[in-house]
């Protein structure tokens, strides 16, 4: 099975960036009409004209610096915000009515892009602190401020720390869903390897557990420290300190999570017969029942699936008897593949898989029915006391990643 590191990046706030971009062009684009249809007013044309080539150049100069969070700089903020007050208290040198006239200032809405881009980059409180900024230039240019003037002002003001408060409270979401995915992460990765350990470790352990004590002498020795160490490590796997190989941070981007995962996307291997991987459980104990075609999967979802229906034939000799009879049969529709074990054994009593799960036994909940949750299957686990147990797996024969496009 392949592993792959997959890193995910999550911004909610990249979309506003892109957004703040096309408004900068587009309000500069506003200004510069503006002033190009009410040239009569201005008693100071060249004012109007010098200061304009400056918010052209400029906003256009500056267009990757409000392209993300980490170009956006402090000095950059404190420049871009500059240049927006200058226009404000330039409007009166270049029209002399500006004053008396609640008419637009030289850099107009564009001076909201500057307001704009302190509240994506740090919220609220630096919303309203170039809000105020704005504000007070706004008055002092106006120079006896009407109920328009004030009226503009508060609206701006509350505007961009709403903005910068809603910003803040996504980025925080953010944050809580990049932790939620972390811990999902770390939940699959720990019962990966627990499957592991009590296809492998576990069993050996009872095994030699079982070996000594039946031995007797020293070997029971060994096998009362070989129960000892498999209680041990079944406590540590269901207490979840198996360390697991996933990461999360927090990025000027937006949240990220690393992961070492389970590829699901089938590579360039050809897809594998199940048959031939359950065909070695046939014997004398063990009947197979297989289709006369292949039964064709992902290589990664058919070592799975044998690997769950190994486990299913694992707790039959151990639970029911070396003695015990079992039967695999195999299925194979046209969009799924249903492997179901059955076995003529004492059957599980009620409540009795809930018990071994709390004793650490997850024979059932992880080599089962966990490795057919991760391949988006099923498992169904159907069991009466003295009828025996059937354990019916059922797995899609098209990948997760494409299930939508198969539609």
């Amino acid at each position: 099975m392949a592993r792959r590191e997959r890193v995910v990046r999550m911004s909610v706030e990249q979309p506003l960036w892109s957004a703040l971009t096309a408004y900068r062009i587009l309000t500069m684009l506003y200004a510069v009409l503006l002033a190009v249809f009410g040239r009569e007013k201005y008693d100071r044309p060249w004012v109007a004209v010098a200061f304009l080539a400056v918010l052209v150049v400029w906003t256009l100069a500056t267009l990757p610096k409000v392209s993300n969070a980490t170009a956006c700089t402090k000095r950059f903020l404190g420049a871009d915000l500059t240049i927006a007050l200058a226009g404000i208290l330039l409007t009166p040198l270049a029209d002399f009515e500006a004053q008396q006239m609640d008419g637009p200032t030289l850099p107009s809405i564009w001076t909201a892009g500057s307001v704009l881009a302190f509240a994506i980059k740090g919220g609220w409180r630096w919303a309203a602190f170039a809000s105020s900024f704005v504000a007070v230039a706004n008055i002092v240019e106006r120079g006896h401020p009407s109920r328009d003037t004030f009226h503009n002002v508060l609206l701006v003001w509350v505007a961009s720390i709403a903005i910068g408060y809603v910003i803040e409270v996504a980025r925080a979401s953010e944050r809580t869903l990049a932790r939620a995915l972390e811990i999902e992460a770390a939940t699959r990765e720990r019962e990966r390897l627990a499957r592991d350990i009590h296809d492998s470790v576990l069993q050996v352990l009872a095994m030699v557990q079982r070996r000594g004590t039946a031995l007797g002498g020293e070997a029971a020795e060994l096998g009362r420290m070989a129960g000892e160490q498999e209680v041990a490590l079944r406590t540590l796997v269901s207490s979840g300190l198996v360390p697991t190989t996933r990461v999360s941070e927090d990025a000027a981007e937006g949240a990220v999570v690393r992961s070492v995962e389970v590829d699901d996307e089938p590579s360039e291997q050809a897809d594998c017969d199940l048959r031939a991987l359950l065909a070695p459980h046939a014997g004398s104990r063990v009947s197979f029942a297989e289709p006369g075609a292949p039964v064709l999967l992902a290589p990664a979802a058919a070592t799975e699936l044998a690997a769950a229906v190994s486990a299913a034939l694992d707790n039959v000799r151990v639970h029911a008897g070396e003695n015990a009879q079992a039967w695999i049969l195999v299925e194979d529709w046209p969009d799924e593949v249903i492997v179901t074990v059955r076995d003529d054994g004492p059957g599980i009593p009620d409540g009795r898989l809930a018990q071994a799960e709390g004793e650490g036994r997850m024979g059932v909940a992880l080599s089962i029915r966990g490795r057919l949750r991760d391949l988006g299957g099923t498992a169904e686990l159907i069991s009466v006391p003295g009828q025996g147990t059937e354990v019916e797996l059922k797995v899609s024969k098209v990948p997760r990643g494409k299930a939508g496009s198969a539609r």
